[in-house]
């Protein structure tokens, strides 16, 4: 673990690797946690969590899994690559956020009664046009549920400025 202040050096000077988690139910709504920390904080976003130095992406996955679903196992469906900007960062000092997001759709058909609250004040299950709609869900989020998803649109966007 890094010193609070090495730490914040890292953040504001290079971009964070993430896995994040959208997980189903047997009716196809979405988990969502109402998150505490900075980035984001007060917005409804999914699970996921930062790839620690040295962890491979299997271990950070059944990490992350264990750590903010409480299960041990499950199957996954890799949903793309995402880039997340922001203007703020997890401490009061003045610098953005930059995560590269790996995104992974998860189904599930028991119930989640043990949810962590470290991250997020409470969950809650969502269809996918009540998270589109919701406000406080963070445009982050419905990035996973929209057609025009951002990280087709950045691919693009690259692709036709390197013509």
């Amino acid at each position: 673990m890094l010193p609070l202040e090495k730490f914040k050096t890292v953040i504001a000077s290079t971009p964070l690797i993430s896995i994040d988690l959208i997980v189903r139910n047997d009716e196809g709504k979405v988990l969502l946690g109402k998150r505490l920390n900075r980035p984001a904080k007060g917005y409804w976003f999914v699970p996921g969590g930062r790839i620690l130095k040295d962890e491979s992406f299997t271990s950070a996955f059944h990490r992350l899994i264990k750590d903010e679903l409480g299960l041990d196992c499950v199957e996954s469906k890799f949903n793309g690559i995402y880039q997340h900007f922001y203007d703020d960062n997890f401490s009061e000092d003045d610098f953005t956020t930059h995560y590269v997001v790996l995104a992974y759709e998860i189904n599930i058909g028991e119930d989640l009664s043990n949810l962590p609250l470290e991250q997020h004040s409470s969950y809650q299950w969502f269809s996918e046009d009540e998270l589109l709609n919701n406000q406080q869900t963070h445009i982050h989020t419905k990035w996973y549920f929209q057609d025009n998803r951002q990280a087709d649109f950045d691919m693009a966007a690259t692709n036709s400025k390197l013509k």
